[in-house]
């Protein structure tokens, strides 16, 4: 996935018609050059010399040792901007985030570790899920992953300020046209990730996202979020229900695998009826990381009454594309959606293959 900033605070909005994807933020900023000079020239200090694992690793640490509240603005292409404000506590070994949009529907998400709640003031209903993966950047598994630095370089840029913080600027580089390249503005003191660009194979900006006002170590309290989120009164409670299975037992298999793309997970969601043909049909999601970027296998049989078309949708970093399956796996539709460029997308729907 692109580079995110605190958990959650991307990753929520994204409709591609029949798509089951969603995503928070899409950006694009159109003065990425002009940035980086001013980001390299206003102060001469040199970030410290770290390798790829190294940067991530501190980054990953600062997103989640920290307790922090900010606003988080996203630009999207055209103009349109998008914010959300942000509270996040680390509470022992447990870490509270509220979400709440400040612009299109009202909308607020809580996440306390893996269990996350999203409320829908308007329509009254409050989602209940646990998720595997919670879209952090860096998407890092528990364990550090050493071969990421077999696909992406790390350059220093300099420094500059963002949300009045010091921030070390670097960017990182793949390797294969594959991913994306990230700029990122990491706090000086915390690691903690205040501003990013996703960059394209020809050097533009494709989406942006960042802190304009932000509180390091901020009083909050872990227990009035947790209160905030278990208060369902007045809304109707839906959960998500989801079942962890593997790809080998439902069939599925990668002929060739996508340089860098690990399995991360695999889930079901089960049918409510006991007839075995329906639980047959019920959609599997397949998911990949690189420890960055993350792509999302949506698998789902061809429904003839809802006659879907393959089709192909850009927004931002984000690219999704939905087709349907070759023979001999003709009567299945794949989604598949990641802050990827397009032909990441197409490799790994040309390696989908069903084994039974």
């Amino acid at each position: 996935m692109t580079v995110q900033m605190p958990i959650s605070a991307r990753a929520f909005v994204l409709v591609f018609a029949a798509f089951c994807f969603a995503q928070v933020a899409t950006a694009q900023n159109r003065s990425g050059p002009a940035t980086t000079k001013n980001a390299a020239s206003a102060q001469t200090d040199e970030p410290p010399a770290m390798s790829v694992g190294d940067w991530l690793q501190r980054m990953h640490t600062g997103a989640r040792q920290r307790n922090y509240v900010g606003t988080f603005v996203v630009s999207a292409p055209g103009g349109d901007l998008s914010s959300a404000r942000i509270w996040h506590v680390r509470d022992g070994d447990h870490q509270i985030e509220r979400i709440e949009a400040l612009s299109g529907p009202p909308r607020s998400t809580f996440r306390r570790n893996r269990n996350v709640m999203t409320f829908l003031p308007e329509a009254k209903v409050v989602k209940v899920e646990k998720r595997e993966n919670l879209d952090l950047f860096p998407n890092l598994p528990d364990k550090t992953d050493s071969s990421i630095g077999d696909f992406y370089d790390v350059r220093a840029i300099g420094k500059d300020r963002v949300a009045g913080f010091d921030a070390d600027v670097v960017q990182l580089v793949p390797h294969d046209g594959l991913r994306f390249g990230y700029r990122i503005w990491s706090e000086r003191r915390s690691g903690l990730v205040v501003k990013l660009q996703t960059i394209d194979s020809e050097s533009r900006v494709v989406e942006q996202s960042a802190f304009s006002e932000l509180q390091l170590d901020a009083p909050v309290k872990a227990q009035a979020l947790a209160q905030m989120m278990t208060n369902t009164a007045g809304y109707r409670v839906e959960k998500l229900e989801l079942e962890r299975t593997t790809a080998q037992d439902e069939g599925w298999t990668l002929s060739a695998p996508v340089a860098g793309f690990k399995p991360r997970s695999f889930f079901r969601r089960p049918a409510t009826s006991s007839d075995k043909s329906k639980q047959d049909a019920a959609t599997v999601q397949w998911t990949f990381s690189d420890g960055l970027a993350s792509v999302s296998l949506f698998i789902e049989r061809y429904d003839a009454a809802r006659a879907p078309r393959d089709g192909v949708l850009t927004i931002g970093a984000t690219n999704a594309i939905r087709r349907r399956l070759p023979e001999p796996a003709s009567d299945w539709w794949l989604t598949a959606v990641g802050e990827v460029p397009p032909q990441t997308l197409n490799a790994f729907a040309q390696s989908l293959a069903r084994t039974r």
